[in-house]
């Protein structure tokens, strides 16, 4: 096969892969091709569309996998099309979320630990938008589920890996400068002078 013949059946493949993507060793077993080779071709491929002066799709790398999407600047366009009411997610959720993301694989208590609140129902409604999933069991008393971000997650926020979340800030350990406790508010007692 030629060079032009892989470019067009590796398009074809991402094409057809959907929503799901396909990775770089999926293409590689299809076509016989080394891990090297396949990201040459995809490579190239991504170099093509970026270059087409018309165009309406593009590819991209979302967790690992290759997908083919429409362009994010067109995105009002068939918005307007399908009129789907994207549910956004409450505060809340986005706290749950961000714990899961970071902190991942992480049970459903210690996130109510960071939280500082209940969040059981967060975790059912998180699961549910399939943004969140069981990702296995920890070795604590009960065995209680463990809890990671999907790749309908990795594609809402157009990650290719966890390592592009941006870094958390460090707490800082003087609390003179950030009065956590709101201790300069606090009421004076009239029993002490």
């Amino acid at each position: 096969m030629n060079k032009n013949e892989y470019l067009s059946i590796i398009e074809g493949m991402i094409f057809l892969s959907g929503d799901e993507g396909i990775s770089v060793k999926q293409i590689g077993e299809a076509l016989e091709l080394s891990l090297q080779e396949v990201m040459m071709y995809v490579d190239e491929l991504i170099h093509m569309y970026q270059k087409k002066e018309v165009k309406g799709f593009e590819i991209v790398n979302y967790g690992g996998y290759f997908k083919m999407v429409t362009l994010l600047k067109h995105k009002q366009y068939y918005q307007s099309l399908f009129k789907e009411n994207v549910a956004k997610l409450s505060k809340s959720a986005l706290e749950t979320l961000a714990i899961v993301a970071y902190y991942q694989p992480i049970t459903r208590v210690q996130i109510e630990e960071i939280r500082g609140v209940g969040c059981e129902a967060m975790v059912r409604k998180l699961c549910a938008k399939a943004l969140i999933k069981e990702v296995g069991r920890s070795d604590a008393p009960g065995r209680p589920i463990l809890y990671g971000v999907t790749d309908v997650f990795m594609d809402a926020f157009q990650l290719t890996s966890l390592d592009e979340l941006p870094k958390l800030k460090e707490i800082s350990d003087d609390f003179d400068e950030e009065d956590i406790f709101n201790t300069k508010y606090k009421e004076k007692n009239p029993n002490e002078d």
